[in-house]
């Protein structure tokens, strides 16, 4: 299973999912163009000692990410999304998609979604944050695949 950061835009979130990855033992995809530089302090500060643990994977560009993918369903997150993420069955190889913050996911990337999942919020509530709902998400994914390490583990 991997978390694919579509050019995201808050290093912050960012660095807070590749933290949470880092210590699930999920991989990370970033798909540039992101909104701040890569290797920003605030990144830095969200991810903490966590780096070396992490298996991140950077593409230049939504091409450069589909011609280097391997196999997997394409999961995207979406606040719209046409299921809810707990009704949706998941697989080891899936990659959950996010957007960035403040637009979502590109037209092009949803196009070749194989699903668009959302966490079912309360009526009136917009959005999670993308860190909280991708969180969210990849927890039920690991949950229903037996992916999480084994609880007690070093």
């Amino acid at each position: 299973m991997r978390l694919v950061l579509v050019e995201p835009d808050i290093p912050q979130n960012a660095g807070t999912l590749m933290r949470a990855c880092a210590c699930l033992g999920v991989g990370v995809d970033v798909v540039e163009p992101c909104g701040f530089v890569l290797d920003d302090r605030r990144l830095r500060r969200a991810l903490m000692d966590y780096g070396a643990a992490l298996d991140l994977r950077r593409h230049r560009s939504w091409v450069a990410f589909a011609a280097a993918r391997g196999p997997g369903r394409l999961v995207l997150l979406e606040p719209d999304g046409d299921r809810p993420h707990h009704a949706f069955v998941h697989a080891p190889d899936d990659m959950i998609l996010v957007g960035a913050e403040a637009s979502g996911a590109p037209a092009h990337v949803r196009a070749v979604a194989d699903a668009v999942v959302a966490v079912p919020m309360r009526p009136g509530a917009r959005s999670l944050n993308v860190a909280v709902a991708a969180a969210v998400v990849l927890g039920e994914a690991l949950r229903q695949t037996g992916g999480f390490a084994p609880f007690g583990a070093p």
